[in-house]
């Protein structure tokens, strides 16, 4: 059953959404009633054909493939009205990972993005974007243009585990309203929390608490993938999911010699140049220093290190099963990225792992939408 089949014809009250740069849409479905949001999808967008049709696929076939600024030049095509507007301008402009970023062209694409929100005639936009475009000239581009259509803006990282989410994801998010300050309700209070640390909620007023009275503790990587069974071949399978895509790799001797040389939880590039270096590649012998998520292993009872689009690659990050020798099936990622087994992925390998590693918690989007909800409801009561 496809997110937008139902519900929509029994609640006349519910709050049109259109997603632009929407990928697998990740966020659609966490303001979906898939997880009791009141949000109908009426009109998608993004520039990569298999994220379409994932799209498509999941919410009905008004996601349009191409270049959102070309879209808006094309006479024939017509924004709808709507609500809400969401949606993340490619990243890769802003991220520490990209060395070229201060010429990036892709930090402007959120410029046809509040276009579609004056032409959709939307009170609320919600940008989702990696944490480094807090406090950017481009950040306050944004807030400007925002502020000249009417809207008052408010910001923030939310940390996906936080949430619920089986994943330790930081994540920006820009909210405007222009029917009201959007602060007043953002940030979501936190539902869960590091057991590792102490709170010291209790004794701060109420409006000032982060957590919701009782958190929960953060959901682990036991908890999001204890139940799979080792998968089974390499390619995407026609079966019944989850296993449809809990699928392996045909690994190297070496990598296989490399895996089996780390087998403790936690273990990672270090721990290797430990006990096998002649095992360990010399790049990383003679780069002493960075990270120490390289060739690691999960940890049964953390959340996941950030899933990114190569997460099937242990050179790339921590993306070692716990206690299996091998990196993490697309399923399991999936799965740290809260996407229910039922939602269904369109493409190639490859191509499925981008839509995963790009997309937003399903979950964690599900936890903005109650705060667009209650904006929305507010206004309703005015």
């Amino acid at each position: 059953m496809r997110c937008s089949d139902t519900l929509f014809k029994e609640n006349p009250h519910r709050y049109r959404l259109i997603d632009l740069f929407a990928g697998a849409g990740g966020m659609s479905l966490g303001f979906s009633e898939s997880f009791d949001q009141p949000f109908q999808s009426v009109w998608a967008n993004d520039c990569n054909q298999f994220c379409v049709d994932t799209y498509n696929e999941n919410f009905g076939p008004h996601c349009i493939s191409g270049d959102l600024a070309e879209i808006l030049n094309d006479d024939q095509i017509k924004i709808p009205q709507a609500d809400v507007v969401i949606g993340g301008p490619p990243c890769q402009g802003f991220s520490l990972l990209n060395k070229k970023r201060a010429s990036d062209s892709r930090k402007a694409l959120w410029r046809p993005f509040m276009e579609v929100v004056k032409l959709a005639g939307a009170s609320i936009f919600v940008i989702e974007n990696v944490p480094q475009l807090l406090g950017t000239e481009e950040h306050r581009a944004i807030i400007k243009k925002a502020e000249s259509f009417g809207f008052k803006v408010y910001q923030e990282k939310l940390t996906a585990a936080d949430y619920g989410v089986p994943q330790n994801r930081i994540r920006a998010f820009i909210i405007g309203c222009n029917f009201v300050d959007p602060s007043l309700l953002f940030p979501p209070r936190k539902t869960h929390c590091n057991p590792a640390k102490k709170s010291n909620q209790l004794v701060l007023p109420f409006e000032k608490q982060e957590f919701l009275s009782t958190p929960q503790h953060w959901k682990t990587v036991r908890d999001a993938i204890g139940d799979l069974p080792p998968p089974e071949g390499t390619e995407i399978r026609v079966t019944a999911s989850p296993l449809d895509l809990h699928f392996g790799r045909n690994p190297t001797e070496l990598s296989r010699k490399r895996y089996r040389a780390i087998p403790e939880q936690g273990m990672n590039r270090f721990d290797l140049q430990r006990v096998a270096p002649e095992l360990t590649p010399k790049c990383w012998i003679k780069k002493k220093s960075g990270g120490t998520d390289l060739f690691g292993r999960l940890w049964w009872d953390r959340p996941s290190v950030t899933i990114r689009t190569e997460f099937f690659k242990p050179e790339k990050g921590r993306y070692l099963h716990p206690e299996q020798h091998r990196p993490i099936t697309h399923r399991e990622a999936a799965r740290f990225q809260s996407f229910p087994d039922s939602f269904r992925f369109r493409g190639s390998k490859i191509e499925i792992a981008k839509q995963i590693g790009n997309a937003v918690p399903p979950l964690l989007a599900a936890k903005v939408a109650d705060i667009v909800r209650l904006l929305l409801d507010s206004r309703a009561k005015i």
